[in-house]
């Protein structure tokens, strides 16, 4: 009875190692999507403060407001913004696009767009 009984418990030895392994994809999936949130979080973020010091410095002298937006963001995603400034009499409009790139399989990249809006503080106008 002994025998039997050693035998049937020994037949189930590794099946939770299969049963990890065969869920192993699953939890990657979940922390990539994870760290992607993250990350979605963080450009959404770089880029907001961009568009506000590239606005801020556009309105106070004119022409120094795109250096000041990159300057601003981390260096690896100011290499990719694009920074559009439209002045006019009355305000400083600045548009700060930034890609995100994708680290989860099969989901495509997409861009954050931001914009800031400053009183223009340049007494010459644009």
């Amino acid at each position: 009875m002994t025998r039997l009984r050693d035998r049937k418990w020994r037949s189930d030895r590794g099946q939770v190692a299969l049963e990890y392994i065969g869920f192993l994809p699953v939890l990657l999936l979940i922390a990539l999507c994870g760290i992607q949130l993250g990350w979605s979080a963080y450009v959404v973020q770089q880029a907001e403060t961009a568009a506000r010091t590239a606005a801020r410095a556009e309105a106070r002298e004119p022409g120094a407001g795109v250096a000041a937006g990159r300057q601003s963001i981390r260096s690896n995603l100011a290499a990719r913004a694009v920074i559009d400034v439209d002045p006019s009499p009355d305000t400083v409009v600045v548009t700060v696009t930034l890609p995100i790139n994708s680290i989860v399989p099969g989901v495509a990249p997409h861009t954050v767009r931001r914009t800031a809006v400053m009183p223009n503080d340049d007494p010459k106008g644009p």
